[in-house]
């Protein structure tokens, strides 16, 4: 081949893989860009925690931050990445590690919607001698860091001293900062005791969808020591943290839900539950942002056939399911139920539509529906829940329906109330670091 052929060969090659180069992005780039779109339609572009924003002059488009995020929150729009999918993003920080140049920052908030974040010192001490925030109510979600934050927080709490006849410190939480600092105290032959208002481990990990990945680091723990974990979905998580208790021992009081927080004299603290009654020294609070399920207040939901989650639709096969709520867990937990055979399935919604939900839930609960696999009670409210059945005020028509089970998603509420009670400090956040 003589050598003009062979460069006319080489350009040609050359520009046919960057034209099948310059299509795939553009497909790319219009996909994400009608995902952000319907995103926008529905009302969906708050994040609902800590999220990645994107320095536009940074970023290169390299596409390394969208193909680690196992979400795919993240998107290709422009020629830089861009939250597509707010409501999908779970605050783990795979992005913002995979970004070559420091582009992404993780924050809380947005211009539009703040969120309050405790103020704390640098060794995890709030404004109050004595009461230590670490993990996600402290401003980070992430798993590696939240760990990290409840094995230093017991550090500066051991520092602190002890006193005769009472407990070092209480945890509360028994989530990845919660059970770090719980390990870390039982090396440090502290005197603690750790309380978790569910009657599981794990924290917000608890409540993720089935499989969805939950962390991609190494992670620390004392007792334990270093572990490597790679990508690894909520269920492999949940069952490691499991292995840890069982092998170090420790001791969590599971359906404990912290009440009240109060300083004494000496500058200790009562801690309340509902279970109990704890002094203690100092107080570590390792909750997450989920809080205390939001109830509906009615007669009958102190019921055991009441929940505030769903975790394993087959457990309501063949039964009749009442979910309360408009947002997308509400959505997805009546879809869930509605695939399983002879479930009976009713969702009940205050709102006139479900306005803020993902669209591809709110199409198949319409498919759904049109099979009369889900009933939707709209501009309804739940009035009682009895033995048999439930009483639902629909549009001012007070109606009885027949009743297994029922499965309130109607969100949660934080204690802020109670932490601004005893003196802690917020400052709101709006999506800046």
């Amino acid at each position: 081949m003589n050598e003009p052929l062979y460069i006319l060969v080489y350009v040609a090659l050359v520009v046919f893989v960057v034209a099948l180069y310059l299509q795939r992005r553009r497909r790319l780039e219009k996909a994400h860009a009608q995902l952000l779109q319907e995103a926008i339609e529905a009302g969906l572009t708050e994040p609902p925690s800590l999220h990645p924003v994107v320095d536009p002059v940074r970023c290169v488009g390299s596409k390394s931050c969208i193909k680690a995020c196992p979400e795919h929150a993240l998107g290709f729009v422009n020629g830089k990445a861009t939250l597509v999918n707010a409501s999908a993003c779970i605050g783990h920080g795979a992005c913002a590690a995979a970004c070559p140049l420091e582009a992404i920052s993780l924050v809380f908030g947005t211009e539009r919607r703040g969120i309050d974040i405790p103020q704390v010192k640098p060794n995890f001490e709030s404004n109050v001698p004595g009461i230590f925030i670490a993990g996600e109510l402290g401003g980070m979600g992430l798993i590696r860091k939240a760990a990290e934050q409840g094995k230093q927080a017991i550090d500066a709490i051991r520092a602190r001293g002890s006193a005769e006849n009472e407990l070092d410190v209480v945890v509360v939480g028994a989530g990845p900062a919660g059970l770090s600092a719980a390990l870390a105290a039982k090396e440090s032959g502290l005197r603690y005791r750790i309380v978790e208002q569910e009657n599981s481990l794990g924290g917000t990990i608890f409540h993720y969808p089935r499989n969805k990945i939950a962390m991609a680091a190494t992670i620390k723990l004392a007792i334990v020591g270093k572990v490597k974990m790679g990508e690894i979905s909520k269920e492999k998580l949940l069952a490691f943290w499991t292995q840890v208790v069982d092998r170090s021992g420790i001791e969590i009081r599971f359906g404990e839900r912290m009440e009240a927080i109060e300083r004494r004299g000496d500058g200790s603290f009562t801690v309340r539950t509902n279970k109990s009654e704890y002094q203690a020294r100092s107080v570590l609070l390792a909750i997450g942002r989920r809080g205390t399920p939001r109830k509906l207040g009615v007669p009958g939901e102190e019921s055991s056939k009441v929940v505030y989650r769903l975790v394993d639709p087959e457990q309501y096969r063949g039964k009749s399911v009442l979910v309360v709520g408009g947002g997308d867990s509400a959505l997805e937990a009546a879809l869930a139920l509605s695939d399983e055979r002879k479930t009976e399935v009713t969702l009940s919604y205050r709102g006139e539509a479900f306005s803020r939900v993902k669209a591809k839930n709110r199409e198949r609960l319409q498919q759904q529906q049109a099979a009369r696999r889900v009933r939707v009670l709209l501009s309804s409210q739940v009035k009682a829940i009895m033995p048999e059945h439930v009483v639902i005020d629909c549009e001012g028509e007070a109606k009885r329906y027949r009743n297994d089970a029922v499965i309130v998603c109607a969100g949660g509420e934080l204690p802020i109330p109670l932490l601004q009670r005893i003196g802690i400090t917020f400052e709101t956040k709006h999506g800046t670091a």
